[in-house]
């Protein structure tokens, strides 16, 4: 049938006799066909993986739920899903023209886009839709360092910020064509430009240095490091283990199973005309799971070393194993489609190590970082992309990237030219996305800290934020000493808190009546007049009140 069309259109078209017009014609016309369904093709394979990207967001909800404790289960999913909601909104917004507005008529270098606004313009949808399950993946990084202690409309208002301004810079930055980092740029940055393939730096790198800044806002969860009754820094921190391993494994296997869509669906992006776009996408998911293996070994057989050097006993750490296996999919994400499979074994064996490091340095520090966001995501980042710069074989550059001029730093060395053009480029790239990611969103953390927005009451956290923020009933919480802590303390806190929630009401109910008595008598209420929940005490007073309670949760667990 469709022979048949071409055959009949061309025959209306061209001189009747003209053999050599007809075929020409009809050659045309089947190669636009092709183009058609080439087209539509990579188009759904698009949909599909990012798809993929997206059920990630189930692999971070799953994750963050079990590493926390039972009482703020709830609180953490509901964040996770916020995250892909917000995400939407205001990747749709403002997100996408910011990261790629203006990309079809750009003649220059710009440091943000500047169109396609609100889904307005010429828009690639399926390409849209790819770029915006990478937002959200960016701005759910951070979820899990904010666990169990951040208000939810301070997580709301990063959620948008980071989708709508934050992260479409460093996206326009190094994977728009008017970007000064861009490999694609018409005058790329020392010749070259900076190699992300699909987003060591850009998603892992923004994302988690966003996480480091909030943790060092927020502060730690009370208890952890220092003692809840003295404030005394405790001689080694409170270990609080999340109630689900269980979750975590699955969480942890569902973002291995996304990143395939992450990695290799990133060579969809490369464009039909590229004949290597099959060639990538299959080097990409090779070298994807070889590094994240061998992530999972190298952290997992160093604890065990360590376990057994320490106490004489061999310890498989299971915690470790799972974290090593996400430090070793960040970490290839960058140079996946430039680096030959040894080097995707080299890069996820050191990156086991580097999350074990830099996770021990957050402890001495005294940054707590519930799901070791920052090890993972930004570290393992960071060392995906240097060593990007250091190990991008020349072939493999040219069939992504279109060249082989700059290739990996060591590959100059064996050529004899020592050419660190792309290395350079790499770190230039780094600097900039943690120097912007620090710029903006430190200042705005520092903001919602300022006003009392971002982190929730102690006695909030100390009950759990399920029961203050998710409307778990109090009774329905276990009093029973559950995620280890004990039972008569825990009794006081829920006790704690029923005091303290019904004296809010009263308060309210109290404002509303003087407000409508004031306005009876035609006068403004004073609103100088303080409320009595929060006043100080008096000497005197020795009232059992919610102010005395609010006080004692202010002062004896401060950290």
């Amino acid at each position: 049938m469709v022979e048949g069309g071409i055959y009949e259109s061309c025959q209306a078209i061209v001189t009747p006799g003209d053999m050599d017009a007809l075929l020409k014609c009809a050659i045309q016309h089947m190669e636009a066909a092709q183009a058609t369904t080439v087209t539509n093709v990579t188009s759904y394979l698009l949909i599909i993986s990012g798809a993929l990207v997206f059920f990630m967001q189930a692999g971070f909800a799953m994750l963050c739920a079990g590493s926390v404790r039972k009482k703020n289960t709830q609180n953490s999913m509901l964040k996770n899903l916020l995250d892909a909601c917000g995400a939407a909104i205001a990747y749709f917004c403002v997100g996408y023209g910011f990261a790629f507005g203006g990309d079809s008529t750009a003649t220059g270098t710009t440091f943000i886009g500047t169109e396609n606004f609100f889904g307005t313009g010429d828009i690639d949808l399926p390409v849209f839709f790819f770029q915006y399950t990478f937002a959200a993946a960016s701005v759910t990084i951070v979820a899990g360092a904010l666990a169990e202690r951040c208000k939810m409309a301070a997580y709301l208002c990063y959620s948008f910020f980071l989708t709508g301004f934050v992260y479409p810079v460093a996206v326009h930055s190094v994977w728009s064509v008017a970007g000064f980092l861009s490999a694609g740029n018409s005058e790329p940055l020392l010749g070259i430009g900076m190699v992300d393939f699909a987003g060591s730096g850009v998603v892992h790198m923004t994302g988690g240095t966003t996480a480091l800044i909030s943790m060092y806002v927020l502060g730690s969860r009370r208890g952890r490091f220092y003692d809840l009754q003295t404030g005394e820094p405790l001689d080694q921190p409170k270990a609080m283990p999340g109630h689900s391993v269980s979750l975590q494994m699955l969480g942890s296997f569902i973002l291995w199973f996304g990143w395939f869509g992450f990695n290799p669906g990133s060579a969809l992006l490369l464009g039909n005309d590229n004949p290597y776009q099959a060639d990538v996408a299959a080097l990409c998911a090779v070298n994807t799971f070889l590094s994240s293996s061998t992530s999972c070994i190298s952290a997992l057989f160093y604890k065990v070393i360590v376990s057994k050097t320490r106490t004489g006993e061999a310890s498989f750490d299971l915690i470790a194993a799972m974290n090593g296996t996400l430090a070793g999919l960040v970490a290839i994400t960058a140079g996946c489609a430039t680096m030959e499979p040894w080097a995707a074994i080299v890069t996820g064996a050191i990156s086991g190590l580097l999350y074990l490091w830099s996770s021990g340095i957050l402890i001495q520090l005294k940054l707590d970082d519930v799901v070791d966001a920052v090890p993972v995501h930004l570290v393992s980042g960071l060392w995906g992309v240097l060593v990007t710069g250091l190990l991008s074989e020349p072939e493999l550059m040219r069939q992504a990237y279109g060249t082989a001029m700059h290739p990996g730093f060591f590959y100059s060395l064996s050529r004899g030219s020592a050419d660190a053009n792309l290395l350079g480029c790499q770190v230039i790239g780094s600097l900039f996305i943690m120097g912007w990611s620090v710029g903006t969103m430190l200042p705005f953390f520092f903001t919602l800290n300022y006003f009392g927005m971002l982190r929730s009451e102690a006695v909030e956290e100390l009950v759990g934020l399920d029961v203050c923020y998710n409307g778990e009933e109090i009774f329905a919480t276990s009093k029973a000493g559950s995620d280890g802590e004990d039972q008569e303390l825990r009794g006081e806190y829920l006790d704690a808190y029923q005091d303290y929630r019904k004296a809010k009401q009263q308060e309210e109910e109290a404002r509303k009546k003087r407000s409508k008595d004031h306005s009876n008598d035609g006068t403004n209420e004073d609103s100088s007049e303080p409320d009595v929940m929060f006043a100080p005490a008096s000497d005197d007073d020795d009232s059992d009140g919610p102010a005395e309670d609010d006080r004692f949760f202010d002062d004896q667990t401060s950290v």
